[in-house]
């Protein structure tokens, strides 16, 4: 896997890169340090994900990522930020990118560059806590900027009433752990249970649950 970094703080790309590197998950072909070089190294040599930051001179991650969409639809980008910042994530939401990271849990950054490799929407934590308040704000929550998130609850209906609770918690951002601690379950049951749930929804992955549970119970 071949990937780029962008970050205003040459350290940081050094550190991810580093990660990276050191645990054979990819190579680092190039880093830039704002915007408008993102784009123009993108140009150049297209990487099989995209790492960049938001707040950056010259031009924000953001602003970026729409140009390098724009001309590449199929761009996988990983949003990497200190900010679970509301308008941030409508932003990279509505833009589709392919997910949104606190880079301050370094240990996610890994499985998170292998799932948006293997095609998954990846979302941290804290910007799944988000959701709900982008709901209110409209256009975040369409079918699209939602990643074909449903308007109704009747993909749900074939559920269980614990695996309902399982699916709200989900959307509340806990891990399996957290889950397994509040409803006093095993982390082997609610690994089980969260597959079937997905299998039952026809859903793909835990992010997208959490999006399509949100969205029906706003």
């Amino acid at each position: 896997m071949k990937v780029a970094i962008v970050d205003d703080d040459p350290i940081v790309c050094t550190s991810i890169g580093t990660i990276l590197t050191a645990t054979k998950t990819a190579e680092v072909i190039w880093s830039a340090h704002d915007g408008v070089a993102a784009v123009r190294e993108y140009e150049r040599h297209e990487p099989d994900v995209l790492l960049i930051d938001v707040q950056m001179p010259d031009m924000d991650g953001l602003q970026a990522s729409e140009l390098i969409l724009n001309a590449h639809p199929q761009a996988r980008i990983l949003i990497l930020t200190t900010f679970a910042d509301p308008e941030y994530i409508r932003r990279a939401v509505e833009l589709h990118t392919k997910g949104y990271l606190i880079k301050q849990d370094v240990a996610s950054v890994i499985p998170a560059v292998q799932a948006v490799m293997a095609g998954q929407v990846v979302l941290g934590a804290e910007v799944l806590q988000q959701l709900p308040m982008l709901g209110t704000q409209g256009s975040a929550m369409t079918d699209a900027a939602a990643m074909d998130a449903g308007h109704s609850d009747e993909r749900f209906e074939g559920l269980t009433e614990r695996e309902r609770d399982i699916a709200a918690l989900v959307a509340e951002g806990l891990d399996n752990r957290q889950i397994a601690a509040q409803l006093y379950l095993s982390e082997g049951t609610v690994r089980n249970r969260i597959s079937d749930i997905l299998a039952k929804t026809n859903i793909s992955n835990r992010t997208k649950l959490a999006v399509e549970w949100l969205s029906c119970h706003q």
